[in-house]
């Protein structure tokens, strides 16, 4: 296995439900192992009382703790499944994915299936002697705390789930893991290293480099490409947006060079990409943009008609735009002369703007409240807004404008509007009437 597979799949299980699980797992299996290897004779007297009389006792015990154990596994998965599956077809298939591989949920499955395996091993290692002796007692002792604890993680677990699905905990997780990600390109931003350039790279000098593989590419790691670019005086452009799905024997990349890269440096370079399974709104903020819009235009579906959930994630949107609207992204990184080093597309405004506001003026440009909030939205963006992207935002308010005149031609509807139509703090020109009417002397 070479070593871009390899890492591709030690980044693929760390981020997976398996591996807190198995390391949970692991300690668990560690823990059984000792008891019944161990042959501890010299405890305190004072425990003998918790030695067991009957030879059967102990195994009886074991025996129906465990099945006690996977009674409680099969019906706390399955109830989550249920909830899960509900929350997919209310919101996003995208958000299940995301709540089952939460930490609190692979401990969870970790303990449960830690302490089956720790069962497991004491009942088939048997006791030597007719009964069990202190040290073999205790940790049957141990087996029923371990029991215990689980049931105390159901508890808290069927709560974690259900408040987990709730549509406030789902927009209000998918802004913070997004913030978090505005975050980082923010920190990038102050550094001297990140720079931010206008105009096209000509490459056609350049040599192409095909991807190996399929999959969503939502990061790469720029010091170890800056790195390779410095050591071999090459200059790297990516010819894909962060979050783009890419196929195998697609050209990816460019490397600008005097001559053609080898295949060790091709290897190297591939080996800095980071692919993820789906939609990774920690990598990558337009991720959480989508993922709310997509959340917001489920709700506006027929079968679900939920407007006040698609305003919800309007809210979220508006929070996110207005702070990527403060960044200008970097899209080159550089050397202490200058020098390009790698160079990458970042997404403008006017393309995030229709990304994430035009399905929801799609869907919901029949729902007063929804076109309302589209506009306090675009006012309130035009406030963090430059001149270019002051023009594009001004484009959309006039738009959703026009399809309030065209939907809502009631004199109650109408004078509704116009009285929330030019309010508010704001930087966009909007008439006082709706377009085709006058104004009243």
């Amino acid at each position: 296995m070479n070593t871009s597979r390899m890492l591709e799949f030690i980044n693929g299980f760390r981020n997976s439900i398996a591996y807190l699980t198995s390391l949970i797992i692991t300690v668990y299996v560690i823990v059984g192992v000792v008891a019944v290897t161990l042959d501890v004779k010299n405890l305190p007297g004072v425990l003998d009382v918790l030695n067991f009389e009957q030879p059967d006792t102990a195994r009886t015990l074991l025996a129906t703790l465990m099945a006690g154990m996977i009674s409680l596994l099969v019906f706390s998965f399955s109830t989550v499944m249920s909830v899960l599956t509900q929350a997919g077809s209310n919101f996003s298939n995208k958000l299940v994915f995301g709540i089952m591989t939460e930490k609190r949920h692979q401990q969870v499955l970790g303990h449960y299936l830690g302490t089956i395996l720790y069962l497991l091993i004491l009942l088939l290692v048997p006791a030597v002697g007719d009964t069990p002796d202190t040290w073999r007692s205790l940790a049957v002792y141990l087996g029923s705390a371990m029991v215990i604890n689980s049931l105390a993680m159901f508890v808290f677990f069927i709560h974690g789930t259900s408040q987990s699905v709730q549509i406030n905990a789902i927009t209000q997780n998918l802004l913070v893991s997004t913030q978090l990600s505005l975050d980082r390109l923010r920190k990038r931003q102050a550094s001297d290293e990140y720079i931010h350039r206008t105009g096209e790279i000509d490459l056609r000098g350049g040599y192409p480099v095909h991807s190996r593989d399929s999959g969503y590419i939502q990061s790469v790691n720029f010091d170890a490409l800056a790195s390779l670019a410095r050591r071999h005086d090459i200059a790297i452009h990516l010819g894909f947006s962060f979050g783009d799905f890419v196929v195998k024997r697609f050209p990816i990349l460019t490397v600008e060079a005097d001559s053609a890269p080898g295949d060790a440096l091709i290897e190297a370079i591939l080996a800095c990409l980071q692919y993820v399974e789906g939609e990774s709104t920690r990598d990558h903020y337009v991720n959480g943009l989508t993922q709310l819009m997509e959340v917001a235009i489920k709700a506006l579906s027929p079968g679900i008609n939920d407007p006040g959930t698609a305003r919800l994630c309007i809210h979220q949107m508006t929070e996110l735009m207005a702070q990527r609207l403060t960044l200008t992204p970097c899209n080159r990184r550089v050397d202490d002369n200058g020098r390009c080093l790698i160079s990458w597309h970042e997404e403008g405004i006017e393309s995030l703007m229709f990304r994430i506001f035009d399905p929801i003026v799609h869907y919901g440009g029949e729902d007063l409240s929804i076109c309302l909030s589209l506009l306090k939205a675009l006012k309130t963006l035009s406030n963090f807004a430059g001149d270019a992207d002051h023009r594009v935002i001004q484009a959309h308010a006039d738009r959703v404008i026009a399809l309030m005149a065209e939907h809502f031609t009631a004199p109650l509807e109408i004078e509704f509007i116009e009285a929330r139509l030019a309010g508010g703090i704001h930087r966009l020109h909007l008439a006082p009437r709706l377009p085709g009417r006058s104004i009243s002397p």
